[in-house]
């Protein structure tokens, strides 16, 4: 067996939640009281809704255990084990599409993924009590022209950070968003993301630039895309966003990860919001088509 296979077979999530918790010496209702509580072990779930695990959660449960057992408060042995988890390749819109099937994927021109994202920014992240904010702009030079619009969005946000090929961070703006420095190789450094992770207000974009476009104008560059209100989902993804930062060396990530790692209280979608968000689009589209 090659080390890409053995590796495959430790992601491969074919373990039940009683196969975690003979392996570990845990019952099913204390895991699932930790995934409640902690955010943790995350699952893959079956269009069944029933839960399924890979050998690497075994082996972090047991990093959990052994950190307890010494003394560690529950929490950070938690969030410590997961620091220790093997670098993949964090992309939000891969994790939504795995951990919630559900959201279709749409092609959307850039114009329209610029609508829908000034309509979250207006809407939800402008609005929301103390948010957590993330957005993805592949190049610093699309960056650029939204950066008054995020620093206005910073002053009101518990935290921001945006993402993309920055190659002088330090010259950013005291007060304003932090910036996250990605690799050339990273996946994300295709991605378009807007993420506001809040009690009373939460929604996220996510897209990825279709390849084979070097000679598309602009405005009509494609993006396969994906947008939601749910709590759930933009957990996920604004989780994947830090730890993207925490990998390139923010400080202020680690925090972050902390907090983020519990489940959002607000288990159900914002219909209202996702309605009047719509509405937004909608006008946004409109003023572009003329």
């Amino acid at each position: 067996m090659t080390t890409t296979e053995a590796d495959a077979q430790v992601l491969e999530p074919n373990l039940t939640i009683g196969d975690l918790g003979a392996a570990t010496g845990l019952t099913p209702a204390v895991l699932r009281m930790w995934e409640s509580r902690h955010g943790f072990p995350t699952p893959q779930r079956l269009p069944s809704g029933h839960r399924r695990y890979t050998r690497e959660d075994v082996d972090l449960v047991r990093q959990v255990l052994r950190r307890r057992d010494a003394g560690i408060r529950l929490d950070v042995a938690i969030a410590e084990a997961v620091g220790t988890r093997a670098p993949g390749a964090p992309s939000v819109f891969a994790e939504l599409r795995r951990r919630h099937p559900a959201l279709g994927p749409n092609r959307l021109h850039k114009s329209t993924l610029l609508a829908l994202s000034w309509a979250i920014e207006d809407e939800f992240c402008a609005r929301a009590e103390r948010p957590v904010l993330f957005g993805a702009f592949q190049e610093e030079r699309f960056y650029r022209p939204a950066a008054a619009r995020w620093r206005e969005l910073a002053r009101v946000a518990r935290s921001t950070m945006v993402l993309g090929d920055f190659d002088a961070p330090e010259e950013f703006p005291r007060g304003g968003p932090i910036p996250v420095p990605l690799a050339a190789d990273a996946p994300m450094r295709r991605e378009w993301v807007v993420v506001c992770d809040a009690p009373d207000l939460s929604a996220c974009l996510a897209a990825w630039e279709l390849p084979g476009q070097g000679d598309v104008p602009d405005p009509h560059r494609i993006f396969e895309s994906v947008w939601t209100v749910d709590h759930r989902a933009v957990r996920d993804a604004a989780r994947v966003c830090a730890r993207t930062a925490q990998e390139a060396g923010i400080n202020e990530a680690q925090g972050l990860l902390y907090e983020l790692a519990d489940e959002p209280s607000g288990a159900v979608a914002d219909i209202a919001g996702a309605t009047t968000l719509m509405n937004r689009v909608v006008a946004y589209v409109d003023r572009f088509s003329h």
